[in-house]
Parts: structure tokens; sequence; C-alpha cells
């Protein structure tokens, strides 16, 4: 096939795949009709023959409606892996192990896999609500699912592990809403996830069915609703029609006896030793639930500083970094996720040098973090600096420490007025270097360990709305949040995404559909402010102050691939433009609507909101302050009115937009995640829950149109990782179209978020890609997004000189770890596609278990 003999190998692929169909039908026909009936070992031990009908009708029924897809290989396969005295439990699993094999092949054996996991969970769930039947089907959970509801909600009030005030709802109503045929829209990927982390369960045992899930997270948001039922309702529809998905914190915990429902904490952390570890105290109470945090360390003194209170000398910041390290680990929000935590700092400080070498694997590994995500705080004198290729001083926050609190122009000054200082003799701790070699420091080792991130002050606080109350100094765990802190305000927001795929059809995007959406899902994050249990008392102040919520998007490259536009064109910088407009408008309407509803949020007065100033018109801003920004400020929408409502009605939530990595929930509803393009078209996507194989099924959709979708092109896209950009059959146009993460040129990547930065009032976690990475290209880079006015950056992907051995995907794709007997009678695994180090070169992946404390 490599010496283009395609039709040889196209030939003998097909000879073999008809001769493995021909020895199914002679094992068929040899197998003895005396043959002995298997034994199935039930829980409580005994033993029954194995029911081969219910197994055949649970595996037609996983099958249909499904195109391309063959129950009878999935049968044939599951037999095999049968033996005498078989549990239920690995009964259950016997066929998902053998469907998930063949996802490689026909991306629809995603959903059968789904299918046949449910009917494990059907079998777990309602063998525990007692007085159930044990083994209904998919077919059956049409009736099942009303009655089960109830006594779902009884088991989990009992079990202290549902909030008693659910019990008060009217459960019959809510019960005949649940719809069973939602069910059957999961794929494996999404299932196996909530199943393993999501589901509740006690003494081992999950209860909790998919619609009974959404439906609990629905009566948690709608507890305090005056008509609850129809809100809950309401909720539900959106949540299980994946329209929307709200943040993992709050699917965690939404009806539950402990609702920690936001998503992201920011804190800034003091300089004293009761600050400090009052500080790293609050990081283990907000990880505790869930949260994902970002800590602003700037105030704290650098290294050689002066202390008073013993006449010696500070040892820096990067000790107490190291105790934050090690707290975030040692809290692992009951062993669901690992506590995550990021830590910013000012390019001024004293300490940057250290402070960049803390993910490095070498040196002294007691001033190294190598579990804590870390992020310059840049402010623009920097920029300007390295571009005028001038000199930048560093100082120590105790003798410069207004500079913490200011920016644009008032940073200048007070910068300048220090360096003057200093320079006199007048400042005691501080160092010249040359800008332009800090910055290339600073790039070097985000290459090298993917830390820290580049994030920007000035964007972040000139655009910011509530710049009358306080200043943002730090980002979050995932840079998308950007909120003031300060000693008295940890910063909270809560997070949930529109999927953008499910909001357009190929005349374009459906904008009633969105409104819809938009309106109902921030009414939920204004929801669950109000319900929230908050560990330290600063972060309810804050919430309840300011009230933000972060909306965002996923799925924005399914979107494109539905439209036919590929991701480096004109026509998809302009979807993104036009796509967040909208949702934008959208997001802002509801606030003022809510606002009308219930009331503005208390700090409203002063905030650019109250002067009729948008995010559209806050650019304004950033220009007068910087010139040279290149941001595009058309629109489309009729913005001068929705401006005129916001100053005249108000706002019910200080920020209303942030577009998180959404790396669990964009798995639960089976799209793309954010707004990334394509990783790999076939690769093996690890998390938590294991490894699974994960295939471009529009891709696939579109090779079958064309008649190239054949084992040959499954082993073509192994070989060439996941690309269709070297298989010389695949067109022009899908090869655009279908286009993956390194193959793309960032700025367009840039290009897009500056569109987007436009119309959001927070920001965006925004990964970037380059294949083959030098110096001149990541500083050509990284200076672009901060032209086009980005607020963050989040990680720089860069590919390994090596990769793994290239080979068959079967039996790797899923840690279904509960039957050793029957993993080890499946065909012997091969090497794993994609090699994940070798894949992200040494940045952590956005799907890596270790990096999902967003969503």
């Amino acid at each position: 096939m490599r010496g283009e003999h395609h039709k040889v190998a196209r030939a003998y692929v097909l000879y073999r795949e008809e001769r493995a169909r021909e020895r199914v039908v002679e094992r068929a026909t040899l197998s003895s009709p005396s043959q002995p009936v298997l034994q199935v070992r039930g829980d409580d031990g005994t033993l029954s023959p194995l029911d081969e009908a219910r197994l055949r009708r649970v595996i037609d029924e996983a099958c249909a409606g499904l195109e391309d897809v063959r129950a009878d290989t999935i049968l044939t396969e599951t037999k095999r892996n049968l033996y005498d005295g078989i549990t239920l439990e690995e009964l259950s699993l016997a066929p998902i192990l053998a469907a998930r094999t063949l996802v490689e092949q026909e991306p629809n054996y995603a959903f059968v896999s789904a299918r046949l996991l449910l009917d494990r969970l059907h079998r777990e769930a309602l063998s525990f609500i007692s007085d159930r039947p044990e083994q209904a089907t998919q077919a059956d959970m049409a009736g099942c699912y009303a009655s089960y509801f109830p006594d779902f909600i009884r088991v989990g009030i009992e079990a202290e592990l549902i909030d008693p005030e659910l019990g008060r709802f009217d459960l019959a109503r809510l019960g005949a809403a649940l719809k069973a045929d939602r069910d059957l829209n999961f794929q494996y990927l999404g299932l196996q996830t909530l199943y393993d982390r999501y589901f509740l369960h006690t003494r081992g045992k999950r209860f909790e069915l998919p619609q009974a899930f959404f439906m609990r997270v629905a009566m948690g948001l709608a507890i305090r609703e005056i008509d609850r039922e129809a809100r809950a309702i309401e909720f539900y529809d959106l949540l299980s029609s994946f329209d929307f998905m709200a943040s993992t914190p709050t699917l965690f915990n939404s009806g539950t006896s402990r609702p920690q429902l936001s998503s992201c904490f920011l804190t800034t952390i003091g300089d004293d030793l009761d600050a400090i570890f009052k500080g790293i105290k609050d990081n283990a109470l907000l990880a505790k639930y869930s949260g994902g945090l970002g800590n602003d360390w700037t105030p704290v003194r650098g290294l050689g500083a002066h202390i008073k209170g013993t006449n010696g000398e500070s040892q820096g910041v990067v000790p107490f970094l190291k105790v934050a390290n090690d707290t975030a680990i040692a809290v692992n929000q009951g062993g669901k996720r690992k506590g995550a935590v990021c830590a910013y700092l000012e390019t001024w400080h004293i300490d940057i040098d250290e402070f960049l070498d803390l993910r490095k694997n070498t040196g002294d590994d007691r001033r190294r973090t190598h579990d804590m995500n870390t992020a310059n705080w840049v402010p623009d004198l920097f920029m300007e600096r390295v571009e005028a290729d001038g000199e930048w001083t560093l100082f120590s926050p105790d003798e410069a420490p207004d500079l913490h609190d200011l920016y644009g122009g008032a940073f200048k000054v007070a910068y300048e007025a220090y360096e003057l200082q200093a320079a006199s003799g007048g400042i005691k701790v501080f160092r010249k270097v040359r800008a332009l070699d800090l910055w290339r420091r600073m790039l070097t080792m985000l290459f090298e360990t993917g830390h820290p991130w580049v994030t920007f002050k000035d964007p972040c606080n000139i655009r910011s709305p509530q710049g009358h109350i306080g200043v943002v100094h730090s980002s979050n765990l995932c840079t998308e949040i950007t909120l003031n802190t300060s000693k008295d305000e940890v910063a909270v927001c809560n997070l949930g995404s529109v999927n953008l795929a499910n909001h357009v059809t190929d005349n374009g995007l459906d904008r009633d559909r969105l409104a819809r959406t938009v309106s109902t899902a921030m009414r939920m994050l204004d929801n669950v402010i109000d319900i929230n249990f908050y560990t330290i008392p600063e972060a309810r102040q804050s919430n309840l102050r300011h009230r933000p919520v972060g909306l965002g998007l996923m799925g924005f490259q399914d979107a494109l691939q539905v439209l036919r536009v590929p991701y480096a064109s004109q026509e998809a910088v302009a979807f993104a433009d036009t796509s967040m407009e909208a949702i934008s408008y959208y997001a802002i309407s509801a606030s003022v609507d809510l606002a009308d509803e219930r009331g503005r949020y208390p700090s409203f007065e002063g905030s650019l909101w109250s002067k009729g100033i948008l995010p559209i018109d806050s650019i304004r801003l950033l220009q007068d302050s910087r010139p040279d920004v290149d941001m595009d400020r058309s629109s489309a929408l009729d913005w001068d009115a929705l401006g005129k409502r916001v100053k005249k009605i108000g706002m019910r939530n200080s920020n209303t937009m942030a577009i998180a990595p959404t790396a669990t929930i964009s798995n639960i509803c089976g799209v793309a995640q954010s707004i990334e393009p394509a990783y790999q078209n076939l690769f093996v996507k690890s998390n938590m829950s294991g490894d699974f194989t994960v295939v471009n099924a529009q891709l696939v959709h579109d090779l079958k149109a064309r008649g190239l979708w054949d084992e040959v092109m499954v082993s073509d896209l192994k070989y060439f990782d996941g690309s269709v950009g070297q298989i010389d059959r695949v067109p022009d146009d899908l090869k655009a179209l279908y286009a993956t993460a390194f193959e793309l040129d960032s700025a367009w990547l840039i290009e897009a978020a500056s569109r987007r930065q436009k119309w959001i009032d927070q920001a965006q976690s925004l990964n970037l890609y380059i294949a083959n990475p030098n110096g001149k290209k990541l500083d050509e880079l990284y200076r672009l997004a901060w032209r086009k006015g980005l607020k963050t950056t989040y990680y720089l992907r860069s590919r390994s000189a090596t990769h793994v051995e290239k080979s068959t995907l079967k039996g790797t794709d899923g840690k279904l770890n509960a039957v050793s007997a029957i993993v080890a009678a499946t065909p012997a695994a091969a090497p794993i596609l994609v090699d994940a180090d070798a894949a992200w070169g040494k940045a952590c992946a956005a799907d890596d278990p270790e990096c999902e404390a967003c969503q």
C-alpha cells in the first residue's frame, strides 16, 4: 500500500474480510446443539443457565437504528469470551469489551458500547432499589423510569447523599418528565465517564441512572425557584439534550447534601505568615469539593528581602509555593480527581527566575512544584520594553507595594519612579535585566516544561467591568476567569457551556434555539450563586456581592465541520465572531432580564455596565491605553439598544462569559472540547476512566460517501497519527476540513480568539499548537497574541521528535478493570496508537485527568 499498490492492498483486505466472515459461519455451523449450557453465577452465588435469548436481545437492541454495525459480530465475540460459572458482573462486561474494539472500524460502535454499558448500569441500579426488576432492557426503561425515580430519591436521602429537600418535590411529575430515549444519545466515553465519577453510589453500587442524574442536577438548581417543578423540568430538558452542560462541580454536587457547585476560585496571598498559611488552608477547603484554584502570589516579598520581625532575610515565594503544591495533592476531592491550583506571579517580581524553573525536572527538588500549574501575569509595559529591546527592573513587592494594584498608565508612572529610586539607592532589593532576555527565557521554559503560561495583566483589567471596586490580580486554573481579588474577597465563578454543535444546521447558526438555550443556562448559573455551599466566608461575600458567571461554549470544531468550513480559513474566523457575538448578546440580555426580575447585583453602580459600556465598547479603552492593539470592532446586532437596556435596568451578574476547557463535559456530550481544533481524527484518549478509541465520525461519514472508508484507510490513519493530510487518496477539500491541530498555523487560532475576545467580559482557555517549534516562532506567536488583544493564553502544545510503534488499536480503548478473566480472554492488546507524553511533548494534555479541575 505504501508502495502505491492500492488496488492490490485493497483486494487483499477485502479477501481477508470475506474469509473472516466465512470462518464465523463455519464456527456457528460446527457448534454442537448438544453443547452444555453455560452457568452464570448470581450476586448471591447461585448458578443459573445463561439466558442466551436475552443476551441476543440486549445486543440487538444496542445496535438498533445504527448504520454499519453488526450484532452477530458482537455476539460471536462475546460468546467466545464466556466461561462456565461467569459472574453477572463479568457477563455484563463481555459484550462491552467485544463492541469497543470495533470503534476504530465504525464510530457507531461507540454508541453500541454505551448502550451495552447502560444494560450493566440498569442491572446494578435497579437491583439496588428494592422490588425492581434486575435486568430491564432499554425498551423496559420507558416504563421503569417514572416508578424508579421516587425510589431513587428516597434511597439517596436515606444514604445521606441527596438533600432531603428534593424529597419534597412532586416526584411523580418529575419522574414522568424523564425521557428514557435520551439515554441512547451517549457515546461510550461519555457514559463511562459518568459511570465512573458522577453517578451517585453507595457500598460500591451505582443507583443513579442517566436521566435521574440530569434531573437530580436540575432539581438542585431549581430548589429555590417559585414553581420549582416546572423549572426543574426546563433545566432537565436542557441538560439531557446536551444543548448545554453545567460544569463538573455542579454535576457532582447539585442536589446533594453539600452543594458546592462553583468551578473556580481566585485568591490573593498576603505578605506575612498568617496570610500565607491562611491562603494555603483556603486552598484545601476550596479544593475539597472540586474547586479549581488560581493564586496570586505577587504580594509575597522576594528572596533577600528584609524581615523586620526577625531582622533576617526572606527565602522568597518559592518555598511557600512548594507547600501549596503538596497541599493540592493531599486534598484530592475524595479521589474523584486531584486538587489543582495555578500560581500567578507578575513579571517584575524579584523571584521571577526561580518561578520560571518551578516545573523543571532538574535542580533542588525542594524548590520545584511538579504538580502545580504556573502562569506569568505580564504587564503591557514589559511587552513594550521587549519590543523596544529595553531594560527591565525586578523588585521585591515589600519595597514596591503599589505595583501590584496598578495597571495601564498608572503602572508605568509608578514603575518608572521605582526605577529612579533604585538607581539612586532608595531601593535595596532589585535587579536589572534585558527585557528581551527574560522574555526569551519565559518562552524557553514554556516550551520545555509547559509552564508558566503567558497571561496579560492590562487587558484583563482595562476591559474588566468591575474596575471601579478592585483589581484583577490573576486568572484561574485554566486562564479563562478574570475577576477581582483582595485580602477580603476570594473571587468565585460559576461555569457552564453551550454545545455549539447542537445549534448549527447546514444553513448556519440556529439563533432561536441558541437564544432559548442561553436564557435558560444563564438562569441556572445565576441560581448556583444563591444555592452554593461556601467553604470560606470570603468566597461567599464576593460571590453574593458581584454574582459573576461564566457561560462558555464547546463543540466549535464540530460546528465548523457541519458547516463544511475548515478551521484555517477566514470563514472560520468569521464564524467564531458571529457565533460569539450571538452568545454574548443573548447572555447579556438574559442577565438584564434576571436583573429586572430579581434585582441588580449589589456592586453594579460605577461598573462599566452602569455606564452603558459593553464588552465590544471596552476595546476602545484598551486602544486608548495601547494604541497599537489590533482588534476588529465590527458588529452585526443592535448593541446600542442593548446598552441602553443595561444602563436603565442593570445587570444581574457582574460578569457573564468565559470559555473554559470543557475537558470532561465535552466528553459527556460527545463533542470536541471548547474552541479546540481536532487533536487527531483517530487516536486513543486517556482520562481517569481509562483509554478510549476516538474516531472523527463526521470524517468517516464523508469518506464512506466517497467510497474511501475501509481497513486500508484505518491503517493509514494510524500510520499518519490520525492525520489525513498525508494520505494521497483523500481529496484536498477533506484534507482542509479535517486538518488536525498540528497541521494548522496557530495564527488562525489567535485570530479566531481575538474575534471572540471582543465579545467576552472575561477570557478564554486558548491552547496554541506548534508542530516544529523554535524560538522565532514562539516569539512571533505570543507577541501576536498580545497585539491581538488577548487577555490570556493556556497550554503550548508541541509534537515530540519520536512516536510509539504504529499497530492495531484493538484491546486498548477503555480500562474496564473488573474482570481479569475476560480481559485475559480478549485478543492480545497491541501497543497503544498514541503515547500521551510523546504526543504532547512536556505539556500535559487538556484531557489529562490531572487538568480537569474546571470542567
